[in-house]
């Protein structure tokens, strides 16, 4: 009877083993951002944020510079002026100052839009590539590297940019 019982015991001890190892999901990571700078979309993408935030830049300047030049032209008639022409000239400047700023604001805004509509097709592109590695390999889950402090599993980063092509 207490052979019987040792027996139970280790058969139960090993099912319960067998079990928990089945249950335990595989967890893969890659570091997403790391992949999405490594594309060629992405590379265009960034280019082309670049040649328009130049361009904004140098005409955000070109604003800025007649902005002082203005002012000291206002500066250098202001003597010769009366009171009442300094003033309305002094509110002329602030209303450059606030367009100024406004374009500016706006600049920062389109770049924001421009470069969400740009990467969120990347970043879709990626996100379905991850997925699809994930399934084949077998992963329940992946992980962006960039939350982990420590990742000792599988990194998919290679398997997934030689499924993009990079």
């Amino acid at each position: 009877m207490k052979h019987l019982k040792t027996i139970l015991l280790a058969t139960a001890l090993c099912i319960g083993t067998i079990s928990f190892t089945q249950a335990q999901s595989k967890v893969a990571h890659i570091n997403t951002q790391e992949l999405i700078a490594a594309m060629p979309e992405a590379k265009a993408a960034q280019s082309e944020l670049e040649t328009l935030g130049k361009t904004y830049q140098t005409d955000i300047q070109a604003s800025i510079t007649e902005y002082q030049n203005t002012v000291k032209q206002y500066e250098a008639e202001a003597s010769t002026k009366t009171d009442e022409e300094n003033q309305k000239r002094g509110l002329e400047l602030q209303e450059k100052q606030q367009r100024i700023a406004q374009f500016r604001a706006d600049a920062q805004k389109h770049i924001a839009e421009k470069e969400a509509e740009l990467f969120k097709p990347i970043q879709e592109k990626a996100m379905n590539a991850i997925n699809e590695v994930a399934k084949s390999l077998g992963y329940d889950y992946v992980l962006d590297r960039a939350t982990l402090i420590v990742a000792e599993g599988k990194d998919i980063s290679t398997d997934v940019k030689k499924k993009l092509g990079i």
